[in-house]
Formats: structure tokens, C-alpha cells, sequence
């Protein structure tokens, strides 16, 4: 039915049903997918930003937006996951093939050595950091064994460090490679000295996606169900999307479903996902757009709007994170408004997502600024979002372009 509301001719239903479904969200119910989609396609970014800023005001009301020091390093880039949106990896066919040839670094594949650990830790405590975001391929000859050696003899070296490694498809790999559960293998690298598990590898968890831009990753039930064995275990994780290439708005939306449901089986007093990190594709000399002609065509305004719906979506979930490094400093202050708390790392090292063009940097002084200027307190944490004091006299990194 349509009739007039002022002076313009608006459908009522849409305008009542928008209403009931944001008051809905402001009491903190569960929005089905399909009230989600609702809501995106048919409130206004004000309407969504003000709802989803109320509620992280509720859920976080002291004014600070959180931020972290730590670093990302990568085990390895010899990868058998051949993810259509990657410019890291190395196939290993390429890397058995330049060795037997004698080709010159053997197609850059690498395997990160101690020496080169020590380097990258000692560089980023004296930035002020104390995590290691421990990420890499699947390499088909990197078992438990290897990890748990790496994990044992970091921990070794640096008691006070802090591993945020792996992630769903690692695990998953590596589960395969050995024969065991996830539950077996997130056991021993616990053990090994594992203190948290990213939640890298999302993309889109419905399958249809998966198979078209990551054939050889684990599929989306593989991903959830790594979480819920963390879970099990007590072990903190984070939850990703990253979104904007071949995905539909529905997928999104089952995506955010299907994190919240997860959530809501943690054991109590776990943490279960204590963030939520949506991020948009990035495409520069990627397969995507350079063989699918796929490009990240998200704007500033859908990147805020998919912040706000997150915290809509998802209320179990505390801590969203506006993802600076892709969308760049100011869309993201913005995002402060619409629901997000976090800024995330200053990023001292990143080596996947930014050679897929995402061209934005950071020092500890420069995000600080960025969180004041958008009207809010920074406030240094640790991957569990306890409050760090920022130490005395660190250096402040330098960052190339």
C-alpha cells in the first residue's frame, strides 16, 4: 500500500517494517538474514549509523576506541590453497620446479627462519608491541611437528610473548595433513604456546564462494567448526568477512548468521569471538580482476553501512573493528560513528593484504591522533581487549611507501 507521508508518496510498509526491525535491533534481539538484508536495502545510513552507534554506546560506553602494537609475520608463502584474491602465495610446483632448474631463490619461496624471527620480535617490542600475528601458507610438508617446535622455542626465546597464530584453515590443514581432530591439534599448539587464534580465512563462509575464489581452503562448516573446538578449549579467537568480489547480499548476511550462531555456543565465560573484522576485497594484479575482470567496488558509504549492520547482526559479538589498512583512516573514523570500537594494529608488518593494494599506514602516534580526531580516547590493548599502559620511550617505526 502506498500513500503519502509530508509531501513525498512513500510505501508505508517499508517505513513501519524498517522501524520495528531497528527497534528490534536496539533491544537486542537476533535479526534473521533476511531482516538483516531488509534493513541494508532499505534503511538510510543515517537510520543504520545511529542505531548501530547507540548500541556499541551500550555495549562500550567509556568513550575509548582500542588499538594494538603488534606485528604480522608470516611462517611461510608456499601455499596449495590457491585463493583467487592472494598475491602472496607460492605454489610449491613453482618452488620444486626453479629448485630442480636451479633457478635464483627458488621463486622467492620461503620458510621464516629463527634468526629472521628474532629480528622482527626484538624490532616490534622496541616499537612498544608484544604479539605476534603468526600467519602463512599451507605448505604440504609443514605438519604439528613444525609448529609446535616454532611455538616451544618463540616462547623459549620471549616468555612474554604473545602467539596470535594460525587460523581456521590452517588448523584445518594441518588436521588433515596429521590424521587428527581439530580439537587434538589446537590442544598440542596450546600446549606449544598458541595464545589466541585469528580468524583469518573467512572470506565468505557459504560455499558456493568458496569454491570459486578458494577451491583449496577449508570449506565454511571446516571454518566454524575450528572455532567451536577453540572455543572448547578456551581459546580467545577473532571473526573476519571479507566481502565486495563475487558474494551476494544474502551470502553476506548467512555469513554474519552463522558467526552469531557459533558465538552463542561458547562455553560460559569463554570468550569465544571477542571481535569482528569486515574488510573489503582488494583486487590490484589479483586473478579476481585480472582473469574474472571482479573489482572491489565498494564505497566509503557501503563499507560504513557494513560496519553498522555488524554490530546490528551480531550483539554477542562486543568488539568490531573498522579495518583502517583497506578503507583508509578517514572512512574509518567515521566508522567509530556507525558502530565500530576498535582500530585494530598500527600493522608494523603486513605482507598479504597489502600487496593486493591496500596502500594505508600507521604509526603508534599517528592512529592515536586519528582515534582523538574522530572524538574518542585511544586506549592500547592486548588481543583479549585488556587495557595496556603505552611503555615509555619506544620507537616509532618509519614507514616506506
Amino acid at each position: 500500500m502506498e500513500s503519502y507521508c509530508g509531501s513525498k508518496l512513500i510505501n508505508c510498509y517499508t517505513i513501519v517494517n524498517t522501524d520495528r526491525l531497528l527497534q528490534e535491533a536496539l533491544d537486542f534481539k537476533f535479526l534473521s538474514a533476511e531482516d538483516g538484508k531488509y534493513l541494508f536495502e532499505n534503511a538510510s545510513t543515517p537510520e543504520l549509523t545511529f542505531v548501530a552507534n547507540e548500541l556499541r554506546k551500550i555495549q562500550k560506553p567509556n568513550g575509548k576506541v582500542t588499538w594494538i602494537i603488534d606485528r604480522n609475520a608470516n611462517t611461510t608463502n608456499v601455499c596449495i590453497a590457491n585463493c583467487k584474491f592472494c598475491n602472496f602465495f607460492v605454489p610449491p610446483k613453482k618452488v620444486h620446479d626453479a629448485k630442480a632448474n636451479g633457478t635464483p631463490n627458488y621463486v622467492n619461496g620461503y620458510i621464516t627462519t629463527i634468526d629472521q624471527y628474532k629480528e622482527k620480535i626484538e624490532e616490534m617490542f622496541r616499537y612498544g608491541g608484544d604479539q605476534l600475528l603468526l600467519q602463512g601458507g599451507h605448505h604440504p610438508d609443514l605438519g604439528l611437528s613444525f609448529y609446535k617446535k616454532l611455538f616451544s622455542e618463540l616462547k623459549s626465546l620471549y616468555p612474554n610473548l604473545k602467539l596470535h597464530a594460525l587460523g581456521p584453515p590452517e588448523i584445518a590443514h594441518i588436521s588433515k595433513l596429521e590424521g587428527m581432530s581439530h580439537t587434538a591439534v589446537l590442544s598440542e599448539l596450546l600446549e606449544a604456546g598458541l595464545d589466541s587464534l585469528p580468524g583469518a580465512g573467512a572470506e565468505i563462509l557459504n560455499d558456493r564462494v568458496r569454491r570459486m575464489i578458494s577451491k583449496g581452503k577449508c570449506t565454511g562448516t571446516e571454518w566454524l567448526d575450528v572455532m567451536r573446538a577453540a572455543h572448547q578449549l578456551d581459546i580467545t579467537t577473532s571473526a573476519t568477512m571479507m566481502f565486495g568480489h563475487i558474494e551476494t547480499l544474502e551470502e553476506r548476511f548467512e555469513h554474519l548468521v552463522l558467526l552469531r550462531q557459533v558465538q552463542s555456543e561458547k562455553p560460559e565465560g569463554a570468550n569465544g569471538f571477542l571481535a569482528f573484522i569486515p574488510w573489503p576485497f582488494q583486487d590490484e594484479d589479483t586473478i579476481l580482476k585480472n582473469v574474472k575482470g571482479i573489482m572491489n567496488e565498494v564505497t566509503g558509504d557501503e563499507y560504513i553501512r557494513m560496519i553498522a549492520v555488524s554490530r546490528i547482526m551480531l550483539p554477542n559479538i562486543i568488539n568490531i573493528q573498522a579495518s583502517w589498512l583497506t578503507v583508509g583512516p578517514n572512512v574509518a573514523q567515521l566508522c567509530l560513528h556507525a558502530g565500530a570500537n576498535d582500530f585494530g594494529s598500527i600493522m608494523i608488518e603486513e605482507n598479504v593484504v597489502s600487496v593486493a593494494g591496500a596502500p594505508h599506514r600507521f604509526t603508534s602516534d599517528g592512529i592515536q591522533e586519528s582515534i582523538r580526531e574522530a572524538g574518542f580516547e585511544p586506549q592500547l590493548r592486548t588481543q583479549k581487549y585488556e587495557f595496556r599502559e603505552l611503555p615509555d620511550n619506544i620507537e616509532q617505526q618509519v614507514i616506506n611507501y
